[in-house]
């Protein structure tokens, strides 16, 4: 610490000015100026809150909240929170609204959630707008209203909120609350994308590779399925893996589709899941394993995929990796086919067929 920082400290320390004693926990809480220390931190918020100091009475309900410098006590945040939040601080309001959605130190209260969002607001906070934007949007503590949701993440979104902005990109692709508008979408999802939210990064990966909104571009769905798929989104990288196996956009690898299908298998999706068997199956990356195959076709079915369903049927119809076993076949099929699998339901019918000629045959 600076003599000039040292001086500074010990001048607010001493100071009984409720504004000193919160910037002095601030500067202890993030460690500017002075050794990080959260109790000390705690100890100064204290000072000023118990003098009505809403700001920090609110970083006081932080701690609690979070556990620092004290121990976490959700009870005692929503005291200080609720303090701060009925002298108008914004923040807090935020805070307490999402308490009462959560059910974290009150009984859990949509309508009294609700409330305080509306609070913080009207007051500009971008993160209660987007989190009204959510209840209005699911019917939670309101009616649901989609034209309403659109209003409060457009709030959110033009102060630079990235879930807002990947919320309305989602509602204009399905039109819902507004009529449907590719293009508007697309251009909500590039501002969230640019920020680093993955969900946005992927379906606008989704909008290049369908030209949806923008002229169909391979490369730049790569692009934006690779940057959603490193930070380990699973829907990315399943689509990653299916542009290098099909070659679109980039040079078909089928080790590279393998290594991204796994990444995505190993967060339980299905499609990745079925993918995998079927590389294993027909030896796309790795050497031909129908037990593999099997294996995941069986992790994918246990999810009810339809795909994996039927491709588990023609396992056992033609004993491919496990016994020949015709029972078992139809009785996967029958699971993919009442999904409305067509190839499920015609192999079905056809194995169906065939029996009621055996049949046919024994009586005649």
């Amino acid at each position: 610490m600076s003599n000039k920082e040292d001086k500074l400290s010990r001048k607010l320390a001493g100071a009984s000015d409720a504004s000193a004693q919160n910037l002095l926990g601030m500067m202890y809480q993030q460690g500017k100026g002075v050794a990080q220390d959260d109790a000390e931190a705690i100890k100064w918020y204290l000072k000023a809150a118990e003098q009505g100091h809403a700001d920090a009475q609110n970083n006081l309900g932080m701690m609690y909240q979070q556990g620092k410098g004290v121990e976490q006590n959700y009870a005692e945040a929503i005291k200080w929170y609720l303090k701060a939040a009925e002298q108008g601080q914004e923040d807090a309001q935020n805070e307490l609204g999402m308490m009462y959605q959560q059910g974290k130190g009150v009984p859990r209260n949509d309508l009294e959630a609700i409330k305080w969002y509306l609070k913080a607001a009207g007051q500009g906070n971008a993160d209660a707008q987007n989190e009204l934007g959510m209840m209005y949007q699911q019917g939670k503590g309101v009616v649901q209203n989609e034209a309403e949701a659109i209003k409060w993440y457009l709030k959110a979104a033009e102060q630079g909120h990235v879930e807002a902005q990947n919320k309305l990109g989602m509602l204009y692709q399905q039109g819902k609350g507004v009529v449907q508008n590719e293009a508007e979408a697309i251009k909500w999802y590039l501002k969230a994308a640019q920020e680093g939210h993955a969900d946005a990064q992927n379906e606008l990966g989704i909008m290049y590779q369908n030209g949806k909104g923008i002229s169909q571009n391979y490369t730049e769905a790569i692009k934006w399925y690779l940057k959603a798929a490193e930070q380990g989104h699973a829907d990315a990288q399943n689509n990653l893996g299916m542009m290098y196996q099909h070659g679109k956009g980039i040079l078909q690898n089928y080790a590279e589709a393998m290594i991204w299908y796994l990444k995505a298998a190993e967060q339980d999706h299905a499609d990745a899941r079925n993918n995998l068997g079927m590389m294993y199956q027909h030896g796309k990356g790795v050497p031909q394993n129908s037990a593999e195959a099997i294996k995941w076709y069986l992790k994918a079915a246990g999810q009810d995929h339809a795909d994996a369903l039927n491709n588990l049927g023609m396992m056992y119809q033609n004993g491919e990796g496990v016994p020949q076993d015709d029972a078992q076949a139809m009785n996967w099929y029958l699971k993919a086919a009442e999904q409305g699998h067509a190839d499920a339901q015609n192999s079905l019918g056809m194995m169906y067929q065939a029996e009621a000629v055996k049949w046919y045959l024994k009586a005649a």
